[in-house]
């Protein structure tokens, strides 16, 4: 095999042209289109005049040595360098037991399944069939399901969002990750788009794909059964309390995998009740921005975003202000809505979400401020600190699960607003115009208004006065972590924490990441574990 490096392909060409690209550089007018392989896509948009799609490939071709004595610049020979997961062990007389079904606990509880650890796993929310009818439901109406919503359910809160992949984390499972979400049936451009994203409507079909495959390898998958004890004896765990719709019941257990999601508050708590130790972090809350995509595209790719061949452009943006605190844009949903995504009745919460078409006529994206335990007081502080602000925004909302809203221009002007501009807000079931200052904080007023001129300067028109600024968004990470050792195992032997509700990841990937690192942890303490 070959690798071609920095293919340059003019965005009016479309990526369509990657092959003849490759002829035309290895001088093989010969070679067939399915002989190319995309390893790397992104795009060049520094110059608005001359947009870029930027590609490395793979090229399966004859007389490969011979192309390459030629040493035509960018041209080398490859080869995939492909992980696996590092164990085989005897299945044991006590399941493992996986708590919770986002990223974490699925991939954890697949790389168990597979090593021959099938685990029991427990699931608060329904799986993905039903719970896609309780957030429906619940946009439609403001009638909530704690236990079955946006947060909690088969996928996690993940299921419900744009479902991007990209990682600042760098791990030689990544491209492992991605190849098993394109085997359950995610899009092939996964595994090589700079800014991969498989989109909610997609992710919904995986989630269910990874379920039917782990009852083949044996798990016993428990929806509706929610963690709410743990049994110990000696600093070691020996069973957990399950609360299930025919009551409670004690599960033995020595291994848990515990990947709970950010927004497991209760069981927080009770863990914290249980001895095991947990220490405040830093998070952030905000706004969500929303604009039109076509402004954005343009702002983005001058007149390349007319052409029809480039992707819906997105951003990421971040500033520091002068009194320290970062303010930065999250999880970006070009073509996308603004959800409903609370979990505890009387509060509002949004989020972001887009199909994989990312066809819609919005982009959103969080706009937050840090906030650090230095600001709050206690190991609850912080989640004491989003409850109070989502509680703020319900009432700002009308008490019904609308979210409170206000232009981008009367919010740097201090007054409140009637009505939408051009921009229409895609939060259901509805907004309320406001004036924000009303429910946020006045240090993150503060930062989000130093920032936005300065984001303006970076995008033109980020801080077009009719943009709109829905609250609040209080859930992008963590602000508990269960402390955990080399072993990645809590003080509490036996109970091994991992992924974003850990503390431990942010996002889909890092999460799956994790929980994989946690399940070879797990496998590596059994006493009949064997490497590969």
């Amino acid at each position: 095999m070959l690798k071609i490096s920095n293919i340059r392909i003019p965005a009016e060409k479309g990526l369509s042209y990657l092959p003849e690209a490759c002829r035309i550089i290895l001088r093989l007018p010969g070679l067939p289109d399915d002989a190319v392989r995309p390893l790397r896509v992104s795009v060049d948009s520094r110059r608005k005049g001359d947009v870029h799609f930027v590609c490395s490939a793979a090229v399966r071709a004859e007389n490969e040595e011979e192309i390459l004595a030629r040493k035509t610049p960018g041209v080398a020979p490859y080869s995939e360098k492909v992980w696996s997961f590092p164990y085989k062990v005897t299945k044991p007389d006590t399941r493992p037991v996986v708590c919770g079904m986002g990223p974490a606990g699925l991939f954890a509880a697949l790389s168990l399944a597979e090593a021959g650890a099938p685990p029991v796993i427990l699931e608060r929310g329904r799986k993905t069939e039903k719970r896609c009818l309780d957030v429906e439901k619940y946009w439609e109406t403001g009638e909530l399901d704690e236990d079955s919503n946006v947060q909690f359910g088969e996928g996690g809160a993940g299921t419900f969002s744009d479902g991007k992949l990209n990682t600042g984390v760098n791990d030689e499972r990544i491209p492992y990750v991605l190849r098993r979400l394109v085997q359950f049936g995610a899009p092939e451009d996964i595994s090589y788009s700079a800014k991969p994203h498989v989109g909610t409507d997609m992710l919904r079909r995986v989630v269910a794909e990874i379920r039917r495959h782990l009852l083949e390898l044996g798990c016993d998958i428990r929806f509706e059964n929610k963690l709410t004890g743990i049994y110990t004896e000696n600093g070691e765990l020996r069973a957990v309390k399950v609360s299930s719709p025919e009551g409670e019941y004690r599960l033995d257990c020595e291994k848990l995998l515990l990947a709970p999601g950010n927004s497991a508050r209760d069981t927080f708590r009770m863990l914290h009740d249980s001895g095991v130790y947990l220490e405040p972090k830093p998070f952030a809350v905000g706004v969500r921005i929303e604009h039109l995509q076509e402004d954005i595209d343009l702002a983005q790719y001058g007149r390349a975003a007319t052409l029809g061949t480039l992707p819906a452009s997105d951003y990421k943006l971040a500033v520091h202000t002068k009194e320290g605190r970062g303010v930065f844009t999250f999880c970006v949903c070009p073509g996308g809505k603004v959800v409903a995504a609370a979990s505890e009745r009387g509060g509002v919460v949004t989020n972001g979400m887009s199909e994989k078409a990312r066809a819609e006529r919005n982009i959103n994206g969080g706009l937050l401020v840090s906030v650090t335990p230095e600001d709050f007081d206690g190991l609850f502080g912080g989640m004491e600190f989003q409850e109070k602000l989502e509680k703020a925004a319900f009432l700002a909302g009308g008490g019904n699960g609308c979210a409170p809203a206000q232009l981008l221009g009367d919010f740097l002007s201090g007054r409140a607003s009637a009505a939408a501009g051009k921009v229409k807000p895609s939060y259901k079931p509805g907004v309320r115009f406001c004036d924000l200052g009303d429910v946020l904080p006045d240090f993150i007023c503060r930062a989000i208004s130093e920032a936005l001129p300065e984001m303006d300067r970076k995008i033109r028109g980020f801080a077009s006065p009719e943009a709109v600024l829905t609250a609040v968004e209080t859930r992008s990470s963590c602000p508990v972590r269960i402390k955990r050792d080399e072993s990645f195992q809590a003080n509490i032997r036996g109970i091994f924490p991992c992924g974003e509700g850990g503390g431990w990841a942010g996002g889909i990937t890092s999460s799956a990441v994790d929980g994989i690192k946690a399940a070879e942890k797990i496998c590596g303490s059994m006493m009949k574990g064997d490497r590969k």
